[in-house]
């Protein structure tokens, strides 16, 4: 996936400006509190991304019924914890169409080849 154009980038910092400002506004000068909103804000905005715990378990529950507890790409049998799903296209997001269950190795040796490792 290409970066974030400079054009792009530089829409994108006073959004980011602005989620500050209202973190300072809404915080004051309480530093544990400033820590806890951005912690917050990070974390729901990548439940927006990759879905939350939750639902990628359930998805991985999902899958393994679906490839019958098999690794899609070495079709070795999938450990009962530490399967991992993989995606075909990250910007897609975690589902069914877009997933597969792999192995760690195999998620691994997936990811090197795209070029993410």
């Amino acid at each position: 996936m290409p970066e974030l154009s400079e054009e792009n980038r530089t829409k994108t910092l006073p959004i980011l400006e602005r989620v500050r400002a209202e973190i300072l506004a809404v915080a004051g000068e309480d530093k544990a509190l400033i820590f806890q909103m951005k912690r917050y804000i990070a974390k729901r905005l990548e439940f927006d991304e990759r879905g939350t715990p939750m639902q990628r378990r359930k998805l991985k529950d999902q899958m393994w019924k679906k490839q019958r507890g098999l690794c899609a790409l070495c079709k070795g049998e999938l450990p009962e914890r530490g399967a991992e799903l993989d995606r075909f296209k990250a910007i897609d997001g975690y589902t069914e169409e877009n997933t597969r269950l792999v192995c760690h190795s195999c998620h691994r040796k997936s990811q090197e080849a795209r070029g993410f490792a």
